[in-house]
């Protein structure tokens, strides 16, 4: 019986090919040529402005005064330390990353356990609880200042003028918790989600379990939701504070750091010395400090979550 063409050509496909040296060792194939200029690439695109940060950090570079320049040394790190805005901002980093931090995993798990629960209408409540998460910063700032928390014209102001109620300027009176709740409204969404992803997977004849036991909604939420959730927890801490430390765009629009430095983090210390004093030499060496800060903290939480996740 003769073979058609589609059958020759399918068993030439299925036929293995003798091994050559090409192969490389066992069959393999070699990959490294292949992932090579994609890590290449990257290596660049992180090293190279690591290293003019660096360089810059050591050297006099200020931009209205191009005639002053030459080595510094140390020098700028030592008015760096020596100058209480850098403590300041550095204490406004960690207030604003530990109360996100802290509003977000505490209401997306009781949301996420809410949500978990069967009721008319869940899956829109759903996407219309994940959808703050894609708004733009800058966009997110500018609802919350001019439509919500403006002393004047702002949703807030209405709401306490109906009480009889004086109305609070926000960022004048409470800047760091106005840039707090933005934030927080902004990464509430992120936490719910994987915090409801990893409920997803808890097996629903435990809960029945512990219902026949006697639990309540709050026995089931303490002892066997919150556990459960304990890894997405970790990942949701070490990827949020990752991007906290850079908090910027919702610093600029509402506050510009102020009043005084009171809602100046590291990130809006670096752009005022860079962009606004056009200290470059100042600016690089606060942007060194951040970056062994940011590694130090990011090295510890993912030796926590690797632990959890070894657990």
């Amino acid at each position: 019986m003769h073979s058609s063409p589609a059958t020759a050509t399918l068993r030439r496909f299925l036929t293995p090919r003798p091994r050559t040296a090409a192969d490389g060792q066992g069959g393999r194939v070699r990959t490294l040529p292949l992932v090579a200029p994609a890590v290449g690439l990257l290596l660049l695109w992180s090293l190279i402005p690591l290293a003019m940060t660096l360089y810059f950090s050591f050297r006099r570079y200020n931009m209205l005064n191009p005639d002053l320049a030459g080595w510094a040394g140390f020098n700028n790190y030592r008015f760096l330390l020596r100058d209480p805005a850098l403590v300041q901002s550095l204490w406004v980093t960690v207030l604003l990353v530990g109360a996100v931090l802290a509003i977000t995993v505490c209401l997306g798990a009781v949301l996420a356990a809410l949500f978990q629960a069967e009721f008319p209408g869940r899956g829109i409540a759903r996407v219309m609880m994940i959808s703050p998460f894609f708004v733009m910063p800058t966009v997110s700032a500018l609802i919350w200042k001019n439509l919500l928390m403006h002393p004047v014209n702002g949703l807030f102001a209405w709401i306490t003028g109906l009480f009889g109620l004086p109305p609070v300027d926000w960022f004048a009176e409470l800047p760091l918790a106005s840039v707090i709740m933005i934030v927080s409204w902004e990464w509430l969404p992120f936490a719910f989600l994987i915090l409801l992803t990893a409920l997803q997977s808890l097996d629903e004849e435990t809960l029945e379990a512990a219902r026949l036991d006697g639990a309540g909604p709050v026995s089931i939420f303490r002892h066997v939701q919150v556990p459960h959730m304990g890894r997405a927890i970790s990942v949701v801490v070490m990827m949020e504070t990752i991007f906290l430390l850079g908090v910027f765009a919702e610093i600029y629009v509402t506050t510009s750091g102020g009043p005084g430095l009171a809602t100046t983090n590291l990130a809006f210390l670096i752009y005022q010395r860079a962009l606004l004093a056009f200290n470059v030499g100042s600016a690089s060496a606060a942007g060194v400090i951040a970056i062994v800060l940011a590694n130090i903290m990011a090295a510890f939480l993912v030796r926590t979550v690797a632990r959890k996740l070894d657990a």
